[in-house]
């Protein structure tokens, strides 16, 4: 079914006023705060990896506070358990009947903050609720409900004592990103207002979980031109070859890729996708799904410099992909 005009402009005035209502907690983050719907919209999960104090978790509460949905925190650290994060059953004596009791990775949004203080038996319990949106506990399946989305944190400093998530947890989430420290005017009106000790209390609700679940899946319609389908499965293709880079993105990347750009191009008010759109969202998408060689580490490479190279080596179409009854 194609979009029309008129879907289109509402989809992109609804995204608008989303991220304006984030950024009543977030102050000039304009384009993370996008990234971070963007990834709400497209369905995924969300890595935000950042220095302590740069306004990771305000990110997440604020987006919970957006989305009229339930949200939940939970505290990783190195005694938790995977029943602390899924849930567990119990006998109840009353009743003489196992009940389930659900744990607080059932709401909307769940916030795993420093996701790599736990160990990696309890980070293996979000494989299967990320990627399924379900839990199965004693055998038994439980849904967490639709919108879904897990926005994990971790600091890239202070690593003592922490777990390393693996590369088949980090291919679960579909975008990693950093918020970074505010300029210089967003810190001055921060410090203004610091008598505010909990700016996510100013965000009020503002679309439901339904309204975001016909958000995505009016994104799911989105014309994306075969061009451009090759050019996504080149660039992947680029990034397992490179002689610099140890395990390249794969075919669950290229998926996620495409998912996302759909989701961006109707930001942009379009129903039909660009190659832009891929170049902006390379690197929040597969940058952490590309591991480099050891010699490629030590020497200073970073994956930002690989993924610049091959988008400049490697020419997009230059058919806009403009859908046929929007061409004539």
């Amino acid at each position: 079914m194609a979009i029309t005009d008129e879907q289109a402009r509402w989809f992109a005035e609804t995204f608008t006023r989303m991220s304006e209502n984030v950024g009543i907690a977030v102050l000039g983050k304009e384009r993370v705060i996008r990234l971070a719907l963007t990834c709400l919209l497209a369905e995924g999960h969300l890595l935000v990896e950042d220095n302590p104090g740069t306004g990771k978790t305000m990110l997440a509460k604020s987006i919970a506070a957006t989305v009229q949905g339930t949200n939940n925190r939970i505290q990783f650290t190195p005694d938790l358990l995977p029943t602390d994060v899924t849930g567990v059953t119990i006998y109840e004596q009353r009743s003489r009947t196992f009940e389930f009791h659900p744990g607080p990775i059932f709401a909307t949004i769940v916030l795993a903050d420093e996701i790599n203080r736990a160990s990696p038996k309890t980070q293996s319990a979000l494989l299967e609720v990320m990627d399924e949106g379900h839990v199965t506990v004693d055998g038994v399946r439980h849904d967490v409900g639709e919108p879904f989305m897990v926005i994990a944190t971790q600091n890239p400093i202070e690593q003592a004592g922490t777990y390393r998530l693996p590369e088949a947890q980090l291919d679960r989430f579909l975008m990693k990103i950093s918020v970074g420290y505010p300029d210089h005017e967003a810190t001055v009106q921060l410090l203004a207002d610091s008598a505010n000790r909990d700016r996510c209390s100013q965000v009020p609700p503002l679309v439901t979980a339904e309204l975001v679940t016909q958000m995505s899946a009016l994104a799911d319609e989105v014309h994306v031109d075969t061009a451009l389908l090759a050019y996504v499965s080149r660039l992947a293709e680029e990034t397992r070859r490179h002689p610099q880079v140890r395990m390249g993105v794969s075919v669950r990347g290229c998926l996620a890729f495409v998912r996302c750009a759909k989701t961006w191009a109707l930001v942009d008010g379009r129903s039909y996708v660009i190659p832009d759109d891929f170049k902006d969202l390379a690197l929040p998408v597969l940058g952490h799904r590309i591991t480099l060689e050891a010699e490629a580490q030590f020497s200073g490479t970073t994956i930002e410099q690989v993924m610049e190279r091959i988008l400049t080596d490697l020419p997009a179409p230059t058919d806009r992909g403009t859908p046929a009854h929007l061409a004539s």
